[in-house]
């Protein structure tokens, strides 16, 4: 069965017709009109309109930044889009006429990564993006853990410094401030300021008037020793939220996806350094792999999609979690 998956990010929308193997049939993107919710809400019928034309689609998967009920239908609260206890399932029905899921963007990237990328061989996956923020989607068991209220895995916010840095959420100490991509430029800025070898960091930042992604990026892929010494920082942060989480979910495989990871080994290195420096009864405890996404872009809506596809399978269709060819 074929199946649309929906990714409504801040300032685009991302939509593609989907087959049960995960590749990508067709694809489509518009802006997001994120300040209004009734042009948002044309904006995914017209999309899912086009991309259905002349095709054999099940069901819709939508995926949004925010938190989504348990029963996958209402948005109670989305960061950059004008939803609060939003019934978004139950519009896009009534002017569709298929059946809708809605689901967490970064739950559904992580679904895909697990079902046709890094995760497919095992059964218990963490999966960290590192963006912006900090984002995150956890597997047990072969099933997309959502929580008692359906907003579980919010990664980003893990305690991981009492009384440290404030974060957007309100609190003080979430690992999105020492493990994200606005972290790494806050420590290379550091780095750049203490001299030495920050060099090559303050001398981007006095050509561009600050610094940028892309200037620290740059020189990673230098191995600029300033850049590499931010970037192991943030790994060690990584790490040791990645030994509270392994403490408490046992998983087989932590992926890490975003912007970041494209710095590969020398990101995991650190990681897994601080790991096992945390890991509880080291030795003793079998160890999980560590890896980045496979998946480039288009995650979100690729597990949008599945999900939508698994969800509402009918008798007659194959198994929803037939591995993909390989």
């Amino acid at each position: 069965m074929q199946a649309i998956g929906i990714d409504i990010g801040g300032t685009k929308i991302a939509g593609a017709l989907v087959d049960e193997f995960g590749t990508v049939l067709t694809e489509l993107r518009t802006p997001t009109p994120a300040g209004d919710a009734s042009l948002l809400e044309d904006a995914v019928v017209e999309m899912v309109t086009a991309l259905a034309d002349g095709a054999d689609v099940g069901a819709v998967g939508v995926a949004a930044a925010g938190f989504i009920d348990a029963a996958q239908s209402v948005v109670y609260y989305a960061p950059n889009i004008a939803w609060r206890n939003e019934p978004f399932r139950d519009k896009l029905e009534a002017r569709i006429g298929l059946p809708i899921l809605i689901e967490n963007d970064a739950n559904a990237a992580g679904w895909a990564e697990f079902r046709f990328g890094a995760g497919r061989l095992v059964s218990d996956m963490v999966m960290i993006t590192i963006g912006t923020g900090v984002g995150g989607a956890i597997v047990h068991g072969d099933r997309l853990f959502r929580g008692g209220f359906g907003a579980a895995a919010e990664l980003g916010h893990l305690r991981i410094v009492p009384d440290g840095l404030p974060c957007g959420c309100g609190a003080r100490g979430c690992i999105e401030q020492y493990g994200s991509g606005r972290a790494l430029l806050r420590m290379a800025n550091e780095v750049a300021d203490g001299g030495g070898i920050g060099g090559p960091l303050a001398a981007a930042r006095a050509a561009n008037g600050r610094l940028t992604g892309p200037d620290v990026a740059a020189l990673l892929a230098t191995e600029d020793p300033g850049a590499m010494s931010a970037l192991r920082q943030l790994g060690s942060w990584l790490g040791q939220a990645c030994a509270s989480l392994g403490a408490v979910l046992d998983p087989q495989l932590f992926v890490f996806g975003g912007g970041v990871s494209e710095a590969g080994e020398a990101l995991l290195a650190p990681i897994r350094a601080a790991y096992l420096e945390n890991l509880p009864a080291r030795g003793y405890h079998p160890e999980p792999e560590f890896t980045v996404a496979e998946f480039a872009g288009g995650a979100g809506v690729v597990g949008a999609a599945d999900l939508a596809r698994a969800s509402f399978r009918s008798p007659g269709d194959p198994e929803s979690y037939t591995p993909a060819p390989q």
